[in-house]
């Protein structure tokens, strides 16, 4: 008198088996969304001052900890980081900023609306103020962004 589970059937009528197949459907699933999400948080992690730049075919620079970012937006206010300051100003700010953070490379961003001659002047200032390393930022061109 033995009791049986399942179908009543053994192993040899189609019983019970282990299943031995791996269902990924839901780690894919987790996947997805966590790409998701880190695609939509990513652009909110970069945050300054919205500038269009002007394209360029040249290699990147390795970005700093903490860079000193000089930036003119399309209205020809400047920034240095997130801070808006004068043209006037400008020298003063970045003397007392090298003074407390010390020499670094400065990144200077100009809108590609504004004229050349602006951003050359807000080049020459930052080079007054004591800073022996300037850069100019721009973006890759679209043929450069596709790998081509």
């Amino acid at each position: 008198m033995g009791m049986s589970v399942g179908n009543g059937g053994g192993a040899e009528e189609g019983g019970y088996r282990p299943i031995s197949e791996i269902n990924i459907t839901p780690m894919v699933d987790v996947m997805l969304v966590l790409l998701i999400i880190f695609m939509i948080t990513a652009p909110l992690l970069v945050a300054g001052v919205p500038v269009e730049l002007p394209k360029t075919s040249a290699a990147k620079v390795s970005q700093p900890k903490k860079p000193m970012i000089v930036s003119l937006d399309s209205d020809g206010l400047v920034y240095i980081r997130e801070e808006q300051v004068t043209v006037d100003t400008l020298v003063p700010r970045l003397e007392a900023l090298r003074a407390t953070e010390g020499d670094t490379v400065v990144y200077v961003r100009g809108d590609k609306n504004r004229p050349y001659g602006e951003v050359m002047e807000i080049l020459g200032r930052v080079g007054s103020s004591g800073y022996s390393r300037v850069s100019l930022l721009s973006q890759p061109k679209a043929a450069e962004a596709a790998g081509h």
